[in-house]
């Protein structure tokens, strides 16, 4: 049965490798059933429910992906753009969750009707290649700054607005620690070696004092317990911004599109050419079926309450172990459903041991600097204005934004203006009102 569902035998695979496969996709993601809850809940957002909400729509995506494209390819809510819901927009924009929550289905809407009309692949083709690697690169660093602050690692100063933390803080060094660690496993390419060091530093934080009195992990109170319930963030989204202040909403939609659209088409690429999918004009077949189930997978982000589910990189060690159908996937999504059992346990994992996971994700996104071609001036400045202007402006929307001004304005300065087109310009004036909303209020 699994033979004739999977077509199996026609890409050249065995269940057993599959199933393995998917194992070995599900420990190298299953880190994200830690930090996507610890994220979000600084959002304000209940974090027992968000371990369940987590596995449940990383579980109900990949089968949907599966089912539709038959790709070894597992999805989960977003790096990068959870931190982006969480610390720009809730927090640094004072947006509720609630109504965050509703931009996050409009933009899955919006997917979906680009998606279905074909729209989808012109707005990718309108950002220059080497912004959308810088995106990457700078999301990838934001990541690892906000890794580093959970860590301690650094912390905020009056003078210099950032330093490093007390390396004297048993913590901070855990933390350090857990990085050396997490990055030696990976260089050894040890499989799920981000989740084996969170493993590994909440073990050690039972034996390390926190300061306070106690440890830095607490021991749950049982290992096993039935799955939170999911019911305090599912159907919990609004869309008072949407109807009361579009101008606001409007750029945070905008972002959540372009991040989201840059994810989803660099993965699907990326792992599907691992596993020699591409067909040999180096196109991907079902590749309109592949961002049908991504814009479904991100509506039903919005209802069950977590921030833009997307494709993972991740999905890659699965390739790696052999993995070539969406049997891939459904082993993984069982895996992840089961874990739903271990929420005790989940919740005593510390801060300090998810930070690591932080820095070495964006590690991982940084990578994509090596592609990045810095002998045009006129490319190199929008490149550089992003990849610093989203760490350090806190804002992935803002670093965007000023990328793709001083693209546009660079390209009409220099005598370029048809190298870039229509959309880009246009893209690039979004940016530039929103940038300019208090001046023009």
């Amino acid at each position: 049965m699994l033979n004739r569902l999977y077509k199996l035998d026609q890409n050249g695979t065995t269940v057993g490798r599959e199933l393995a496969a998917g194992a070995t996709t599900f420990a190298a993601m299953a880190y994200i059933l830690a930090v996507n809850p610890a994220i979000l809940s600084a959002a304000g957002m209940p974090q027992a429910a968000l371990i369940t909400v987590t596995a449940l729509t990383a579980a109900v995506s990949t089968l949907i992906m599966g089912f539709m494209t038959n790709y070894p390819l597992a999805l989960a809510p977003g790096m990068g753009i959870n931190a982006y819901f969480a610390f720009t927009v809730c927090l640094g924009l004072g947006v509720s969750w609630q109504s965050a929550l509703g931009l996050v289905f409009v933009n899955g809407v919006i997917f979906l009707g680009l998606s279905v009309t074909g729209v989808r692949e012109k707005i990718i083709a309108a950002i220059p290649h080497q912004l959308k690697l810088a995106i990457t690169c700078g999301i990838g660093l934001f990541i690892a700054f906000i890794g580093l602050k959970n860590g301690g690692i650094v912390v905020a100063s009056p003078a210099t607005f950032v330093t490093h933390g007390d390396f004297g803080t048993p913590s901070v060094l855990l933390c350090f620690g857990g990085i050396l660690l997490t990055a030696v496993l990976v260089a050894r390419r040890i499989p799920g070696a981000i989740i084996l060091s969170i493993l590994a530093v909440t073990l050690v934080g039972l034996f390390v004092s926190n300061g306070k009195g106690g440890s830095i992990t607490s021991l749950p109170g049982s290992l096993f317990s039935l799955p939170a319930s999911p019911l305090p963030t599912m159907l919990q989204l609004n869309f008072d911004l949407l109807l009361h202040d579009f101008a606001k909403a409007l750029p945070i939609i905008l972002t959540l599109l372009l991040v989201d659209m840059f994810d989803n088409i660099g993965t699907l690429i990326g792992v599907t050419q691992r596993a020699g999918l591409l067909d040999k004009d180096g196109k991907l077949p079902k590749a309109g079926r592949a961002l049908v189930a991504d814009s479904i997978a991100a509506i039903l982000s919005s209802l069950f309450g977590t921030s833009t589910v997307v494709s993972y990189i991740e999905s890659a060690s699965g390739v790696e172990a052999g993995g070539r159908t969406g049997l891939t996937g459904a082993a993984a999504a069982v895996l992840f459903l089961l874990a739903l059992f271990l929420t005790p346990v989940i919740l005593a994992i510390p801060a300090i041991a998810t930070a690591p996971a932080l820095v070495i994700v964006g590690i991982f996104m940084f990578q994509s600097v090596a592609q990045l071609k810095l002998d045009d001036f006129a490319e190199t400045a929008p490149i550089f204005l992003i990849i610093a202007g989203i760490p350090l402006s806190f804002s992935i929307a803002e670093g965007i934004g000023l990328g793709l001004i001083a693209y546009a304005v660079l390209h009409l300065a220099t005598g370029r203006a048809r190298q870039a087109s229509t959309l880009t310009y246009v893209l690039a004036a979004i940016f530039a009102l929103h940038l300019l909303r208090g001046l023009l209020s």
